[in-house]
Protein backbone atom coordinates (compact mmCIF):
# COMPACT_ATOMS: atom_id res chain seq x y z
CA UNK A 1 0.00 0.00 0.00
CA UNK A 2 2.98 2.65 0.60
CA UNK A 3 4.20 1.81 -2.68
CA UNK A 4 1.08 2.48 -4.65
CA UNK A 5 0.42 5.44 -2.79
CA UNK A 6 3.87 6.88 -3.24
CA UNK A 7 3.37 5.84 -7.44
CA UNK A 8 -0.30 7.71 -6.77
CA UNK A 9 1.48 10.61 -5.34
CA UNK A 10 3.96 11.01 -8.25
CA UNK A 11 1.28 10.08 -10.89
CA UNK A 12 -1.25 12.93 -10.06
CA UNK A 13 1.54 15.36 -10.04
CA UNK A 14 2.19 14.76 -13.17
CA UNK A 15 -0.90 14.52 -14.02
CA UNK A 16 -2.26 18.06 -12.97
CA UNK A 17 0.81 19.49 -14.57
CA UNK A 18 0.03 17.64 -17.82
CA UNK A 19 -3.85 18.70 -17.58
CA UNK A 20 -2.88 22.33 -17.32
CA UNK A 21 -0.85 21.88 -19.90
CA UNK A 22 -3.41 20.34 -22.11
CA UNK A 23 -4.84 23.68 -23.54
CA UNK A 24 -2.50 26.11 -23.76
CA UNK A 25 -0.63 23.42 -28.55
CA UNK A 26 -0.86 12.73 -50.05
CA UNK A 27 -3.71 12.90 -52.25
CA UNK A 28 -7.08 12.95 -49.68
CA UNK A 29 -10.77 12.07 -49.83
CA UNK A 30 -13.81 13.19 -47.75
CA UNK A 31 -16.83 12.41 -47.02
CA UNK A 32 -19.73 13.25 -43.66
CA UNK A 33 -21.60 11.34 -41.69
CA UNK A 34 -25.20 13.23 -41.01
CA UNK A 35 -24.80 15.95 -38.26
CA UNK A 36 -25.66 14.78 -34.93
CA UNK A 37 -26.52 17.36 -32.13
CA UNK A 38 -23.88 17.89 -29.83
CA UNK A 39 -24.10 17.24 -25.82
CA UNK A 40 -22.76 19.24 -22.83
CA UNK A 41 -23.71 22.85 -21.38
CA UNK A 42 -24.05 25.85 -23.81
CA UNK A 43 -21.17 28.15 -23.94
CA UNK A 44 -21.42 31.00 -21.43
CA UNK A 45 -20.95 34.66 -22.76
CA UNK A 46 -21.74 33.29 -26.09
CA UNK A 47 -25.18 33.12 -28.69
CA UNK A 48 -26.88 29.71 -27.30
CA UNK A 49 -28.97 30.22 -30.44
CA UNK A 50 -25.98 29.54 -32.96
CA UNK A 51 -26.73 26.43 -35.22
CA UNK A 52 -24.30 23.71 -33.93
CA UNK A 53 -23.74 20.20 -35.16
CA UNK A 54 -20.92 17.91 -35.00
CA UNK A 55 -19.87 15.79 -38.15
CA UNK A 56 -16.89 13.17 -39.43
CA UNK A 57 -14.74 13.95 -42.14
CA UNK A 58 -12.91 10.75 -43.73
CA UNK A 59 -9.71 11.24 -43.99
CA UNK A 60 -6.22 9.40 -45.97
CA UNK A 61 -5.46 5.71 -44.86
CA UNK A 62 -1.82 5.71 -42.81
CA UNK A 63 -0.21 2.81 -43.19
CA UNK A 64 -0.57 0.40 -40.27
CA UNK A 65 -3.46 2.23 -39.03
CA UNK A 66 -6.71 0.74 -37.99
CA UNK A 67 -9.37 2.23 -40.91
CA UNK A 68 -11.87 3.46 -37.86
CA UNK A 69 -9.02 6.15 -36.71
CA UNK A 70 -8.73 7.57 -40.51
CA UNK A 71 -11.19 9.84 -39.70
CA UNK A 72 -11.23 13.24 -37.98
CA UNK A 73 -14.25 15.00 -36.17
CA UNK A 74 -15.64 18.50 -36.30
CA UNK A 75 -17.90 20.77 -35.00
CA UNK A 76 -19.46 23.71 -36.73
CA UNK A 77 -20.92 26.56 -35.49
CA UNK A 78 -23.30 28.85 -37.78
CA UNK A 79 -25.45 27.88 -40.69
CA UNK A 80 -24.25 25.27 -43.25
CA UNK A 81 -25.67 27.76 -46.14
CA UNK A 82 -22.59 30.19 -45.47
CA UNK A 83 -20.72 30.60 -48.20
CA UNK A 84 -17.02 31.45 -46.05
CA UNK A 85 -16.09 28.89 -43.82
CA UNK A 86 -13.23 29.57 -40.46
CA UNK A 87 -11.11 26.36 -39.84
CA UNK A 88 -9.87 26.21 -36.17
CA UNK A 89 -7.48 24.40 -34.79
CA UNK A 90 -6.39 23.53 -31.32
CA UNK A 91 -3.15 23.39 -29.65
CA UNK A 92 -0.91 20.62 -27.78
CA UNK A 93 -3.17 18.48 -25.88
CA UNK A 94 -6.42 20.61 -26.83
CA UNK A 95 -9.41 19.56 -28.46
CA UNK A 96 -11.66 21.22 -30.54
CA UNK A 97 -13.86 22.68 -27.54
CA UNK A 98 -11.31 25.03 -27.16
CA UNK A 99 -13.08 27.23 -29.39
CA UNK A 100 -16.87 27.13 -28.11
CA UNK A 101 -16.84 30.53 -26.95
CA UNK A 102 -15.61 32.39 -29.71
CA UNK A 103 -16.24 30.10 -32.62
CA UNK A 104 -20.42 30.84 -32.01
CA UNK A 105 -19.73 34.50 -31.78
CA UNK A 106 -17.40 35.25 -34.87
CA UNK A 107 -19.96 33.31 -36.86
CA UNK A 108 -22.98 35.65 -35.44
CA UNK A 109 -20.71 38.71 -35.77
CA UNK A 110 -18.84 38.34 -39.33
CA UNK A 111 -22.04 38.08 -42.26
CA UNK A 112 -22.14 34.44 -44.57
CA UNK A 113 -19.04 32.78 -41.90
CA UNK A 114 -19.52 28.94 -40.36
CA UNK A 115 -16.92 27.74 -38.23
CA UNK A 116 -15.52 25.06 -37.83
CA UNK A 117 -13.07 23.54 -34.61
CA UNK A 118 -11.29 20.37 -35.37
CA UNK A 119 -10.08 17.62 -33.01
CA UNK A 120 -7.52 15.48 -34.40
CA UNK A 121 -8.00 12.02 -35.36
CA UNK A 122 -6.56 10.71 -31.58
CA UNK A 123 -9.72 12.39 -30.22
CA UNK A 124 -11.28 9.02 -31.27
CA UNK A 125 -8.81 6.99 -28.66
CA UNK A 126 -10.56 8.82 -26.00
CA UNK A 127 -13.23 7.13 -23.33
CA UNK A 128 -15.98 9.61 -22.46
CA UNK A 129 -18.66 7.17 -21.64
CA UNK A 130 -19.05 8.43 -18.02
CA UNK A 131 -18.49 12.19 -18.35
CA UNK A 132 -21.25 11.76 -21.10
CA UNK A 133 -23.74 10.35 -18.30
CA UNK A 134 -22.77 12.64 -16.15
CA UNK A 135 -23.97 15.22 -18.41
CA UNK A 136 -27.13 13.46 -19.02
CA UNK A 137 -27.91 13.24 -15.29
CA UNK A 138 -27.29 9.26 -15.50
CA UNK A 139 -24.49 9.25 -12.80
CA UNK A 140 -22.53 11.27 -10.48
CA UNK A 141 -19.87 13.93 -10.65
CA UNK A 142 -19.24 11.75 -8.12
CA UNK A 143 -18.85 8.46 -9.93
CA UNK A 144 -17.37 10.20 -12.64
CA UNK A 145 -14.51 11.00 -10.33
CA UNK A 146 -14.27 7.56 -8.88
CA UNK A 147 -14.28 6.04 -12.47
CA UNK A 148 -11.63 8.46 -13.52
CA UNK A 149 -9.42 9.58 -10.98
CA UNK A 150 -10.64 7.91 -7.78
CA UNK A 151 -8.90 4.93 -8.01
CA UNK A 152 -5.40 6.06 -8.11
CA UNK A 153 -5.96 5.90 -4.72
CA UNK A 154 -8.60 3.87 -3.47
CA UNK A 155 -7.92 0.47 -4.50
CA UNK A 156 -11.83 -0.56 -3.15
CA UNK A 157 -13.12 1.35 -6.29
CA UNK A 158 -13.09 -1.76 -9.01
CA UNK A 159 -15.23 0.20 -11.67
CA UNK A 160 -13.22 2.48 -13.69
CA UNK A 161 -11.25 3.47 -16.58
CA UNK A 162 -9.10 0.93 -18.43
CA UNK A 163 -6.14 2.75 -19.35
CA UNK A 164 -5.37 1.69 -23.15
CA UNK A 165 -2.02 -0.35 -23.75
CA UNK A 166 0.55 1.40 -25.50
CA UNK A 167 1.39 -1.65 -27.09
CA UNK A 168 -1.42 -2.16 -28.83
CA UNK A 169 -1.15 1.17 -30.39
CA UNK A 170 2.09 1.86 -31.79
CA UNK A 171 1.18 3.07 -35.22
CA UNK A 172 0.32 6.60 -33.38
CA UNK A 173 3.85 7.24 -33.18
CA UNK A 174 3.36 8.24 -36.67
CA UNK A 175 0.83 10.32 -36.30
CA UNK A 176 2.83 13.72 -36.77
CA UNK A 177 3.04 16.30 -38.47
CA UNK A 178 2.33 14.80 -42.29
CA UNK A 179 -0.77 12.82 -40.57
CA UNK A 180 -2.34 16.19 -39.64
CA UNK A 181 -1.72 18.12 -42.65
CA UNK A 182 -3.23 15.20 -44.53
CA UNK A 183 -6.16 15.12 -42.20
CA UNK A 184 -6.35 18.92 -42.08
CA UNK A 185 -6.52 18.95 -45.92
CA UNK A 186 -9.31 16.97 -46.10
CA UNK A 187 -11.10 19.33 -43.62
CA UNK A 188 -10.53 22.24 -46.02
CA UNK A 189 -10.95 20.23 -49.11
CA UNK A 190 -14.53 19.63 -47.44
CA UNK A 191 -14.98 23.17 -45.95
CA UNK A 192 -14.36 24.27 -50.09
CA UNK A 193 -17.65 22.69 -51.39
CA UNK A 194 -15.87 22.64 -55.34
CA UNK A 195 -14.80 25.85 -54.96
CA UNK A 196 -18.36 27.12 -53.84
CA UNK A 197 -17.00 28.35 -50.27
CA UNK A 198 -14.04 29.88 -49.19
CA UNK A 199 -11.57 28.79 -46.29
CA UNK A 200 -9.94 31.14 -43.80
CA UNK A 201 -7.42 28.57 -41.58
CA UNK A 202 -6.41 29.06 -38.00
CA UNK A 203 -5.07 27.80 -34.90
CA UNK A 204 -4.46 28.37 -31.44
CA UNK A 205 -0.99 27.54 -29.98
CA UNK A 206 0.74 24.66 -31.77
CA UNK A 207 -2.50 24.75 -34.60
CA UNK A 208 -1.36 28.47 -35.01
CA UNK A 209 2.21 26.72 -36.10
CA UNK A 210 -0.61 23.81 -38.25
CA UNK A 211 -2.03 27.08 -40.15
CA UNK A 212 1.37 28.83 -40.76
CA UNK A 213 2.61 25.22 -41.93
CA UNK A 214 -0.55 24.03 -44.27
CA UNK A 215 -0.02 27.17 -46.51
CA UNK A 216 3.45 26.13 -47.33
CA UNK A 217 3.15 22.47 -47.86
CA UNK A 218 2.81 20.53 -50.57
CA UNK A 219 0.41 18.19 -50.98
CA UNK A 220 1.34 15.55 -54.21
CA UNK A 221 2.44 18.88 -56.38
CA UNK A 222 -0.62 20.86 -55.09
CA UNK A 223 0.28 23.99 -52.77
CA UNK A 224 -1.96 24.66 -49.06
CA UNK A 225 -2.09 28.03 -49.81
CA UNK A 226 -3.87 27.80 -52.81
CA UNK A 227 -7.22 26.11 -50.50
CA UNK A 228 -7.21 29.53 -47.98
CA UNK A 229 -7.85 33.10 -48.29
CA UNK A 230 -5.84 33.92 -45.14
CA UNK A 231 -3.79 32.26 -41.75
CA UNK A 232 -4.70 32.80 -38.62
CA UNK A 233 -2.21 32.75 -35.62
CA UNK A 234 -3.43 32.91 -32.03
CA UNK A 235 -0.34 32.54 -29.53
CA UNK A 236 1.51 30.50 -32.29
CA UNK A 237 2.53 30.91 -35.67
CA UNK A 238 5.55 30.31 -37.70
CA UNK A 239 9.22 30.78 -35.90
CA UNK A 240 11.51 33.07 -36.63
CA UNK A 241 15.39 31.76 -36.25
CA UNK A 242 17.32 28.71 -36.60
CA UNK A 243 15.59 25.44 -35.64
CA UNK A 244 17.27 23.90 -32.49
CA UNK A 245 16.12 20.38 -33.30
CA UNK A 246 18.92 18.13 -34.37
CA UNK A 247 18.69 15.45 -36.54
CA UNK A 248 20.54 13.27 -33.87
CA UNK A 249 17.68 15.10 -31.16
CA UNK A 250 14.57 14.07 -33.54
CA UNK A 251 16.03 10.60 -34.27
CA UNK A 252 16.37 9.57 -30.51
CA UNK A 253 12.95 10.77 -29.61
CA UNK A 254 11.21 8.86 -32.49
CA UNK A 255 13.14 5.61 -31.07
CA UNK A 256 12.02 6.65 -27.19
CA UNK A 257 8.29 6.17 -28.61
CA UNK A 258 8.94 2.10 -28.99
CA UNK A 259 9.51 1.83 -25.25
CA UNK A 260 7.51 5.15 -23.54
CA UNK A 261 5.03 4.30 -26.07
CA UNK A 262 3.33 6.56 -28.88
CA UNK A 263 1.18 9.87 -26.24
CA UNK A 264 2.86 12.62 -25.03
CA UNK A 265 4.26 12.30 -21.36
CA UNK A 266 5.20 15.38 -20.21
CA UNK A 267 6.39 14.19 -17.04
CA UNK A 268 6.85 10.36 -17.89
CA UNK A 269 4.35 8.47 -15.53
CA UNK A 270 2.81 6.75 -17.86
CA UNK A 271 -0.68 7.89 -17.56
CA UNK A 272 -1.00 10.66 -20.50
CA UNK A 273 -4.66 9.94 -20.52
CA UNK A 274 -5.06 11.21 -17.00
CA UNK A 275 -4.37 15.01 -18.11
CA UNK A 276 -7.58 15.30 -20.09
CA UNK A 277 -9.60 12.85 -17.68
CA UNK A 278 -8.61 15.76 -14.78
CA UNK A 279 -9.51 18.62 -16.38
CA UNK A 280 -12.67 16.98 -17.47
CA UNK A 281 -13.88 15.66 -14.24
CA UNK A 282 -12.60 18.98 -12.24
CA UNK A 283 -15.10 20.71 -14.94
CA UNK A 284 -17.89 18.62 -14.29
CA UNK A 285 -17.86 19.17 -10.36
CA UNK A 286 -17.91 23.34 -11.21
CA UNK A 287 -20.57 22.72 -13.43
CA UNK A 288 -22.75 20.40 -11.56
CA UNK A 289 -22.26 21.99 -8.33
CA UNK A 290 -20.57 24.87 -8.29
CA UNK A 291 -20.92 26.11 -5.23
CA UNK A 292 -20.74 22.75 -3.43
CA UNK A 293 -17.48 21.46 -1.47
CA UNK A 294 -14.43 20.97 -3.83
CA UNK A 295 -14.16 17.79 -4.34
CA UNK A 296 -10.72 17.71 -5.93
CA UNK A 297 -9.36 19.80 -2.78
CA UNK A 298 -10.23 16.84 -0.89
CA UNK A 299 -8.43 14.65 -2.83
CA UNK A 300 -5.42 13.31 -1.12
CA UNK A 301 -3.21 13.45 -3.84
CA UNK A 302 -3.91 16.53 -5.31
CA UNK A 303 -0.10 18.50 -4.69
CA UNK A 304 -0.36 21.38 -2.62
CA UNK A 305 0.23 24.03 -4.86
CA UNK A 306 -3.32 23.43 -6.91
CA UNK A 307 -5.32 23.45 -3.33
CA UNK A 308 -6.59 27.31 -1.35
CA UNK A 309 -5.47 27.70 1.97
CA UNK A 310 -8.35 27.48 2.95
CA UNK A 311 -11.81 25.24 2.39
CA UNK A 312 -13.30 26.32 -1.40
CA UNK A 313 -16.19 25.36 -3.58
CA UNK A 314 -15.89 22.93 -6.68
CA UNK A 315 -15.87 26.12 -9.41
CA UNK A 316 -13.45 28.13 -6.90
CA UNK A 317 -10.98 25.24 -7.01
CA UNK A 318 -11.01 25.13 -10.65
CA UNK A 319 -10.66 28.94 -11.19
CA UNK A 320 -7.59 28.84 -8.33
CA UNK A 321 -6.13 25.89 -10.74
CA UNK A 322 -6.12 28.23 -13.77
CA UNK A 323 -6.01 31.58 -12.61
CA UNK A 324 -2.33 33.28 -13.38
CA UNK A 325 -2.48 34.92 -9.67
CA UNK A 326 -2.26 31.73 -8.05
CA UNK A 327 -1.93 29.09 -10.92
CA UNK A 328 2.29 27.73 -10.75
CA UNK A 329 4.08 30.17 -13.11
CA UNK A 330 5.32 26.67 -14.74
CA UNK A 331 1.78 26.17 -16.16
CA UNK A 332 1.84 29.50 -18.20
CA UNK A 333 0.49 27.26 -20.88
CA UNK A 334 -2.99 27.19 -18.80
CA UNK A 335 -3.10 30.65 -17.52
CA UNK A 336 -6.22 32.94 -17.97
CA UNK A 337 -7.16 36.04 -16.40
CA UNK A 338 -10.37 35.41 -14.45
CA UNK A 339 -10.59 35.96 -10.59
CA UNK A 340 -9.73 35.00 -7.24
CA UNK A 341 -11.72 33.16 -4.68
CA UNK A 342 -13.64 35.31 -2.34
CA UNK A 343 -12.92 36.47 0.78
CA UNK A 344 -15.82 34.94 2.65
CA UNK A 345 -17.68 32.09 2.34
CA UNK A 346 -17.39 28.37 3.71
CA UNK A 347 -16.85 26.96 1.21
CA UNK A 348 -15.34 30.47 -0.66
CA UNK A 349 -16.81 30.53 -3.81
CA UNK A 350 -14.89 32.26 -6.53
CA UNK A 351 -14.90 36.07 -7.80
CA UNK A 352 -14.89 37.13 -11.63
CA UNK A 353 -12.95 39.86 -11.74
CA UNK A 354 -10.57 39.20 -14.63
CA UNK A 355 -11.53 39.26 -19.02
CA UNK A 356 -12.66 35.40 -18.41
CA UNK A 357 -15.30 34.20 -16.45
CA UNK A 358 -14.15 31.00 -14.73
CA UNK A 359 -17.86 29.67 -16.70
CA UNK A 360 -16.04 30.13 -19.55
CA UNK A 361 -12.94 27.84 -18.55
CA UNK A 362 -15.43 25.50 -17.17
CA UNK A 363 -17.68 24.83 -19.74
CA UNK A 364 -15.01 24.56 -22.60
CA UNK A 365 -13.84 20.99 -20.45
CA UNK A 366 -17.35 20.02 -19.56
CA UNK A 367 -18.91 18.59 -22.93
CA UNK A 368 -19.23 16.01 -24.62
CA UNK A 369 -18.53 15.41 -27.26
CA UNK A 370 -15.33 17.16 -28.14
CA UNK A 371 -14.12 19.10 -24.93
CA UNK A 372 -11.07 21.48 -24.51
CA UNK A 373 -9.38 18.43 -24.02
CA UNK A 374 -6.97 15.70 -25.91
CA UNK A 375 -6.01 12.61 -23.79
CA UNK A 376 -3.77 10.60 -26.16
CA UNK A 377 -1.99 13.52 -28.12
CA UNK A 378 0.92 11.64 -30.62
CA UNK A 379 3.94 12.44 -29.02
CA UNK A 380 5.54 12.44 -32.84
CA UNK A 381 3.77 15.62 -33.57
CA UNK A 382 5.47 17.29 -30.79
CA UNK A 383 8.50 16.42 -32.87
CA UNK A 384 8.01 17.43 -35.72
CA UNK A 385 6.89 20.70 -34.70
CA UNK A 386 9.75 22.97 -34.07
CA UNK A 387 11.34 21.75 -37.56
CA UNK A 388 7.99 22.10 -39.74
CA UNK A 389 7.40 25.63 -37.87
CA UNK A 390 11.06 26.97 -39.43
CA UNK A 391 8.99 26.61 -42.44
CA UNK A 392 12.42 25.45 -44.25
CA UNK A 393 12.46 21.66 -46.25
CA UNK A 394 15.93 21.08 -44.36
CA UNK A 395 17.42 17.91 -44.46
CA UNK A 396 15.90 17.07 -40.86
CA UNK A 397 12.52 18.19 -42.45
CA UNK A 398 12.60 15.53 -45.02
CA UNK A 399 13.95 13.18 -43.13
CA UNK A 400 10.68 13.70 -40.82
CA UNK A 401 8.61 13.26 -43.69
CA UNK A 402 7.80 16.98 -44.18
CA UNK A 403 7.07 18.98 -47.04
CA UNK A 404 7.61 22.04 -46.66
CA UNK A 405 7.75 23.05 -50.46
CA UNK A 406 5.67 26.20 -51.12
CA UNK A 407 6.84 29.36 -48.53
CA UNK A 408 8.10 31.56 -50.42
CA UNK A 409 4.73 31.33 -53.07
CA UNK A 410 2.46 31.83 -49.81
CA UNK A 411 0.73 34.98 -51.00
CA UNK A 412 -2.58 35.14 -48.74
CA UNK A 413 -2.49 37.79 -45.54
CA UNK A 414 -1.55 36.96 -41.82
CA UNK A 415 -3.29 38.00 -38.51
CA UNK A 416 -1.55 37.06 -35.28
CA UNK A 417 -2.55 37.75 -31.59
CA UNK A 418 -0.06 37.47 -28.97
CA UNK A 419 -0.51 36.80 -25.06
CA UNK A 420 1.93 36.91 -22.30
CA UNK A 421 3.52 33.42 -23.21
CA UNK A 422 3.73 33.30 -27.00
CA UNK A 423 4.63 36.92 -26.92
CA UNK A 424 7.71 36.17 -24.92
CA UNK A 425 10.86 38.15 -27.00
CA UNK A 426 7.76 39.33 -29.17
CA UNK A 427 8.10 35.63 -30.45
CA UNK A 428 4.47 35.25 -32.18
CA UNK A 429 4.90 38.90 -33.82
CA UNK A 430 8.48 37.86 -34.81
CA UNK A 431 7.46 34.73 -36.55
CA UNK A 432 4.89 36.26 -38.44
CA UNK A 433 7.10 39.06 -39.92
CA UNK A 434 9.53 36.34 -40.76
CA UNK A 435 6.61 34.29 -42.60
CA UNK A 436 6.37 37.55 -44.45
CA UNK A 437 9.57 38.18 -45.33
CA UNK A 438 10.59 34.26 -46.32
CA UNK A 439 7.04 34.45 -48.74
CA UNK A 440 4.38 36.76 -50.75
CA UNK A 441 2.14 37.53 -48.07
CA UNK A 442 0.51 40.84 -48.72
CA UNK A 443 -0.02 42.09 -45.63
CA UNK A 444 0.64 40.64 -41.49
CA UNK A 445 -1.67 42.50 -38.98
CA UNK A 446 0.16 41.63 -35.46
CA UNK A 447 -2.40 42.22 -32.28
CA UNK A 448 -0.14 42.19 -28.84
CA UNK A 449 -1.50 42.21 -25.53
CA UNK A 450 1.48 40.83 -23.74
CA UNK A 451 0.39 42.56 -20.62
CA UNK A 452 -3.14 42.18 -20.28
CA UNK A 453 -3.86 38.21 -21.47
CA UNK A 454 -2.33 34.85 -20.95
CA UNK A 455 -2.51 32.30 -23.15
CA UNK A 456 -5.89 30.78 -23.31
CA UNK A 457 -7.77 34.35 -22.74
CA UNK A 458 -7.90 35.04 -26.64
CA UNK A 459 -10.29 31.70 -26.47
CA UNK A 460 -12.08 32.30 -23.09
CA UNK A 461 -12.84 36.09 -22.42
CA UNK A 462 -15.98 37.35 -23.03
CA UNK A 463 -16.74 37.78 -26.78
CA UNK A 464 -17.69 41.51 -26.26
CA UNK A 465 -14.86 42.78 -24.72
CA UNK A 466 -12.08 40.00 -25.91
CA UNK A 467 -9.06 42.13 -28.11
CA UNK A 468 -9.08 39.01 -30.34
CA UNK A 469 -12.44 38.82 -31.53
CA UNK A 470 -12.96 42.08 -31.51
CA UNK A 471 -9.66 42.72 -33.77
CA UNK A 472 -9.80 39.58 -36.06
CA UNK A 473 -13.59 40.44 -36.64
CA UNK A 474 -12.86 43.47 -39.12
CA UNK A 475 -9.77 41.21 -40.06
CA UNK A 476 -11.86 38.57 -40.96
CA UNK A 477 -14.38 40.54 -43.05
CA UNK A 478 -11.65 42.33 -44.79
CA UNK A 479 -10.24 38.77 -45.75
CA UNK A 480 -13.76 37.42 -47.52
CA UNK A 481 -14.49 40.85 -49.09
Amino acid sequence: MGRQSSLSALVVSAVMASVLLASCSSSSSSSSTGAVASSGPVAHGAPGSVPESVFTVATPAVAGTPSRYDRVRVRRFGSPTATHVLVLVPGTNGGAGDFDIVAPYLATHVPDLQVWAQMRREGALQNTSVIESTLTGATTYQKAFDYYLGWLSDPSITDHYQPLDKADYRYVAQWGMAVAMNDLHAVIEKARHDGSRTVTLGGHSLGGVEAAVYAAWDFDGHAGYRDINGIMCIDGCARAGANTTTLASAQQAIASMDTKGPWLDLLGVGLPWASGAFSQVGALAALKAPDGPAILQGFPLLPTSFKPSRPVTNQAQFGYAFDASTSPASLALIHVHSGHVAATGDPAGWVDSGPTPVRNVVDVFAQDPLAAADWYYPERLSIDAGPAASLQQSALASYLGLRLLHTGQVDVPLYAFQTSLGGTANAVADGAHFYQQESKIPGVTVVSRTDTYSHLDPLLATPSKNAFVQSVIPWLKKVDS
